[in-house]
């Protein structure tokens, strides 16, 4: 029987990183959302980076990038991290440089992981089925807030968790694997009013950006699930995955 564990924000990575090797990275709002949403609409690859002046760089040799800052679309940019702007049909078959508050930071802690895939409530599903198959130690890595907990990440961590769990091919020891879990069945009815309250919520309303939110909190409307693969985030096929630590 494999372990699945969940890691509240990179701020706690250190804790747990020497047990796993493979890592599902969260950043509900909206980091990994738009990541998921950008592969099922057809992005063709999205080169993760932690800071503004690297996107910046690669920016000036011709790639499109995107960057996001605080919620907001760092100036100089015409992409940040919402979901919406990467259903657009230019977008399909581009390769987008990414960096945000969070989730690219993420991201790039895990990178020197065997695999590391992306995770959202939109490819719920289609992730926990793929990962129940894979029997390996897994942990769920929340991006947080500025190294903080947050509750959105939480959630869908514990839903994550508490699928693989029920599957019974997996064990928890740590509290906070538990904690997410059941954090994720108070608010599964109704995760949209649960998180009415939450930080980020509370960030994203100020700008204007509760369609968003609401996307980000619907379950299941993807299928792709994003692998790291050679610094790039790619579609998830049996090819990458065989070569996704390559």
């Amino acid at each position: 029987m494999n372990r699945i564990e969940v890691c509240f924000s990179p701020g706690e990575y250190h804790l747990y990183e020497a047990d796993f090797q493979l890592v599902v990275v969260l950043d509900v709002l909206r980091a990994t959302s738009a990541i998921c949403t950008a592969m099922e609409h057809g992005v063709k690859e999205i080169i993760p980076v932690a800071t503004v002046e690297e996107a910046r760089t690669l920016q000036a040799q011709g790639l499109l990038a995107a960057a996001e800052r605080g919620g907001q679309i760092v100036d100089g940019f015409d992409l940040g991290n919402s979901p919406y702007s990467y259903m657009k049909p230019e977008m399909k078959g581009q390769t987008v440089v990414l960096t945000t508050t969070n989730g690219t930071k993420a991201i790039n802690m895990a990178k020197d992981k065997d695999t590391v895939v992306i995770g959202s409530l939109n490819n719920l599903d289609a992730l926990c089925a793929w990962l129940i198959e894979q029997e390996r130690d897994i942990l769920v890595l929340g991006s947080g807030w500025k190294d903080k907990f947050n509750l959105e990440d939480t959630i869908c961590a514990g839903a994550i968790a508490d699928k693989c769990l029920e599957s019974g091919r997996f064990f928890a020891d740590e509290d906070s694997t538990v904690a997410a879990k059941f954090i994720f069945r108070s608010s599964r009815d109704n995760m949209f009013a649960f998180l009415k309250a939450s930080s980020h919520r509370r960030r994203l309303r100020k700008l204007n950006l509760n369609d968003d939110v609401k996307y980000c909190l619907t379950p299941n409307n993807c299928t792709a699930i994003p692998i790291l693969k050679n610094g790039s985030l790619v579609r998830l096929n049996h090819e990458t995955v065989e070569s996704a630590s390559v």
